[in-house]
């Protein structure tokens, strides 16, 4: 049933307050609103149904591609399923348990020895560092101009030690077949043969600018770790890749459509273009920062890069965090105008945190390691992040996430609280009757920890004031619009208003709000 809120003030309080309220402050109208309140600000879930648990398919590191209303996801360790409503999930690797060659989407790349050359597999004599073979983070889209589908994936042996390749496909479903290597990292002058770097720098280049130790030890600080791929086109046809890890940081390439290989950029040291692994776009120095993804947004004209932080364990601290940027290739700042560059220090301090651990009223257990994700937006123009999940009470198992995200004013990524359930937002806004109330409200703020955001209420009244346990502030809705601001302890927070469902099926009206990196929740149910 869903949750009865008591009012938080009375139509005839308001009406009075207004009324008599001309020539005062407002600073004394607030005053006479937080006397007027009946609320208490001790955070229950008394009447609030619960969503039903279900485990669904186990898909890491999710990447999205739609192909005629079906919904493709593709996951770390040869995992992929698709979906036609963004939340029941089916596995298409049906009859295979990842790693096998008989898995209907993947079998083919497993049985080709070239794309494990240098990181090795478990059948192979090259030995990986816990005998066991890594295929991480494929990401799959179409391409007009080839006729096919493009499969960019890794594998890796060590932290460093990985490989980027490409396969193509008929279908989504597959199979997929190898098509080349196209970068190699954490190689050195002793197995430097097995790979193509040469093909496009000189051995004296490769041995003095990668390595160390006489040209022994790869310097993983400073250049990539060849994971995590995923590509895009920008505004003007163009297709590009992104790619890399901890590391060196995030690196980014362009690629030619036609045969789906890479096109080596001019070395320009002083923009930090690399003619083997491209730009870095951001990140250095072995410090928290993988899965790069990026999307081009019509409406805003802006690139936004994705990442995750911390580790992908259940209390590591994985999280989504966004950059933007005018062009494809950089620079990529947070809502601050910085970028975590090698050196630069703790990178909680970059990048806006979309989501991290949390607990949301309706849920039965907090929410995890909630990172690695993609974006898309469907053919009606709604903006979907795609991520994984693990759980508080369910250790390091995981599933896929999909939630709807606005942009607020100013063009920033507001991710709505619950997984999506087909709502839409208001174009036109909302009465005032329909946001005015009482708010289970999380902040995420932005540290990497295994704490989890618990809701804390906060009351948005009908005079465009915010009060909670010690906490004032302000709010206001756009005219016409479903954007917002709210400000309390100090902190402007821009964002959007949505009614939509929680993961119970109960309706609420939510709001999500973002600033100095920061992301705010807020959920309200009808009395």
């Amino acid at each position: 049933m869903k949750k009865s809120v008591r009012a938080v003030v009375s139509i005839a309080t308001v009406t009075a307050l207004l009324l008599t309220g001309c020539g005062k402050s407002k600073e004394e109208i607030a005053q006479e609103e937080k006397a007027a309140l009946k609320t208490d600000f001790s955070v229950n879930y008394d009447g609030i149904k619960l969503s039903e648990y279900k485990a669904g398919p186990s898909v890491h590191d999710p990447s999205i591609m739609e192909k005629d209303g079906t919904y493709y996801i593709y996951g770390s360790h040869m995992t992929a399923a698709k979906s036609s409503d963004l939340k029941k999930w089916e596995t298409i690797t049906v009859g295979a348990s990842g790693y096998s060659e008989s898995n209907p989407v993947y079998g083919k790349i497993l049985k080709n020895e070239k794309p494990f050359v240098l990181t090795g597999k478990k059948t192979s004599p090259i030995p990986t560092d816990d005998g066991t073979t890594h295929v991480w983070a494929p990401d799959v889209k179409y391409s007009e101009k080839a006729g096919k589908y493009y499969m960019y994936l890794c594998t890796t042996s060590t932290f460093c030690a990985s490989t980027v390749c490409y396969a193509t496909s008929d279908s989504p479903e597959g199979p997929f077949e190898w098509q080349g290597n196209l970068v190699y990292s954490g190689f050195n002058m002793s197995n430097i043969d097995k790979t193509d770097v040469l093909d496009y720098v000189s051995e004296d280049h490769a041995k003095n600018t990668y390595m160390t130790n006489e040209g022994i030890t790869y310097k993983n600080t400073e250049w990539p770790n060849a994971i995590d791929p995923t590509i895009f086109w920008d505004k003007d046809g163009r297709m590009w890749m992104t790619y890399g890890s901890w590391s060196g940081g995030i690196f980014i390439l362009e690629i030619d459509e036609a045969t789906g290989k890479v096109i080596r950029p001019e070395a320009d040291p002083e923009n930090d273009v690399d003619p083997y692994f491209g730009k870095r776009l951001i990140g250095g120095g072995h410090t928290s920062i993988e899965a790069p993804y990026i999307m081009y947004d019509k409406a805003s004209d802006y690139y936004y890069l994705y990442v995750s932080y911390g580790g992908l364990t259940r209390t590591g601290g994985y999280q989504i965090r966004v950059f933007r940027s005018k062009t494809p290739d950089g620079e990529y700042v947070d809502m601050n105008g910085k970028a975590p560059k090698p050196g630069a220090g703790n990178p909680s301090y970059f990048g806006l945190k979309l989501s991290g651990n949390y607990l949301l009223p309706s849920l039965t257990m907090g929410y995890m390691a909630t990172g690695h994700n993609s974006a898309f937006a469907d053919k009606d123009g709604k903006r979907y992040v795609v991520n994984h999940t693990r759980f508080e009470k369910k250790g390091e198992f995981h599933e896929p996430r999909v939630h709807q995200y606005l942009t607020n004013e100013e063009g920033w990524p507001c991710m709505l609280p619950y997984q999506t359930d087909g709502e839409t937002a208001a174009e036109k806004g909302y009465s005032k009757d329909e946001v005015v109330g009482e708010y289970y409200v999380i902040n995420q703020g932005t540290k990497i920890s295994a704490d989890i955001a618990l809701p804390f209420k906060l009351v948005l009244t009908e005079g465009g004031n915010v009060f909670g346990k010690d906490v004032t502030g302000t709010w206001t809705q756009k005219k016409d619009s479903y954007c917002m601001h709210i400000t309390y302890n100090d902190v402007e927070y821009s964002g959007v208003f949505c009614k939509m469902k929680d993961e119970a099926g109960t309706e609420c009206m939510t709001f999500s709000a973002v600033g100095n990196n920061e992301s705010v929740w807020g959920v309200k149910y009808f009395g």
